[in-house]
């Protein structure tokens, strides 16, 4: 089997090796480190010119992403820890989503930023973040969530070499060693595959079961807990969902829409359960409730988000964990929703 870090290094030998306008800029990268998570490892053997090691200093590091991007390139910038993205915010947030409608289109900024997000690592509040949430409403930013059910590194790839839309690529880090699904591996389950405009968004349900009294939806590691809760729901308390795992989380439809794969589970359901590992106020699940209360108004039954305790995340692992959402929290708010 395959592992999602593992994917992830082949999808980016890949794009180096399709297009020599693709670089890596980012700390401690070079070979045999290959960076924090060891994502970029053997890059910088093979292609030694175009893997750039830089100083520690977030901005500074985007910045250069940003006008190689500018000049024709294909950069990509490895972020060690996604806590640090708000060193690069004002890079982010003030050029490079501004560029191109600032000169009508004539600018292109295609930088993908990779960074790792999540606790469940020990690593404390400064090293454990999730904080995704801060650039999903910036206008002219896709932000990619990639999950096991799909493969990540072809994401990734697709990312670098097809997009010209600036790119945060959020990579939970907990997932990188979690094996990459497959038709055998989801056998239990049935699973469909739909696209938005850029990424795919899976529906899960359990074989032969009922139809579903709840939607639940979350994207990257946590897709995996409630992958768990939804078997779990099923077997000890015969409650029957479906799983609905975007993988694009910005853009998101306009004026308001619903992922149509998101809408056509509530129609079936009527009730939905959000599950993220961001602070639980003003998230990814709150605006996924308000976009199908908007649409769906009474016939929506139930509406409830599962997400981190609203506190730095502490550095000791049993404080950690009750900190953070597990599979018992996502049982508990669907049995309370049911």
């Amino acid at each position: 089997m395959t592992s999602v870090l593992e994917s992830l290094n082949r999808g980016l030998h890949a794009a180096f090796a399709e297009d020599e306008r693709v670089y890596l800029i980012g700390e401690d990268l070079l070979d045999p480190y290959g960076g924090a998570f060891k994502v970029s490892r053997g890059l910088s053997t093979q292609y030694p010119d175009r893997v750039w090691t830089s100083p520690v200093s977030e901005a500074a590091i985007v910045g250069v992403g940003a006008g190689m991007a500018l000049r024709g390139l294909r950069p990509v910038v490895e972020l060690m820890f996604g806590d640090f993205s708000t060193l690069m915010a004002d890079q982010l947030i003030n050029s490079i989503t501004k560029f191109p409608a600032m000169y009508n289109g004539a600018a292109k900024v295609p930088v993908v930023i990779r960074t790792p997000m999540g606790g469940r690592r020990g690593y404390g509040p400064t090293h454990s973040q999730t904080l995704e949430k801060l650039y999903l409403g910036v206008p002219g930013l896709r932000v990619l969530a990639p999950n096991t059910l799909s493969d990540p590194g072809e994401l990734l790839k697709r990312a670098i070499l097809e997009q010209d839309d600036p790119v945060l690529f959020v990579e939970n880090k907990v997932l990188y060693p979690k094996a990459v699904q497959t038709a055998e591996t989801l056998k239990d389950f049935e699973v469909e595959q739909t696209q938005t405009e850029f990424a795919p968004v899976h529906t899960l349900r359990l074989k032969g079961t009922p139809a579903p009294v709840l939607t639940l939806s979350a994207y990257g590691y946590i897709a995996e807990l409630t992958r768990e809760a939804l078997t779990r729901l099923a077997f000890e308390h015969e409650i029957f969902c479906e799983l609905v795992v975007p993988t694009q989380l910005a853009p998101l439809p306009a004026n308001g829409a619903l992922e149509p794969a998101l809408l056509a589970s509530l129609e079936r359901s009527g009730r939905l359960l959000t599950a993220e590992e961001g602070t639980f106020s003003l998230g990814w699940g709150a605006e996924q409730l308000a976009r199908a209360a908007q649409h769906l108004g009474n016939r929506l039954q139930a509406v409830r988000r599962v997400a981190a305790a609203e506190q730095p995340i502490p550095a000791a692992r049993n404080l950690e964990d009750a900190a953070l959402p597990s599979v018992e929290d996502i049982i508990s708010a669907a049995r309370e929703m049911v």
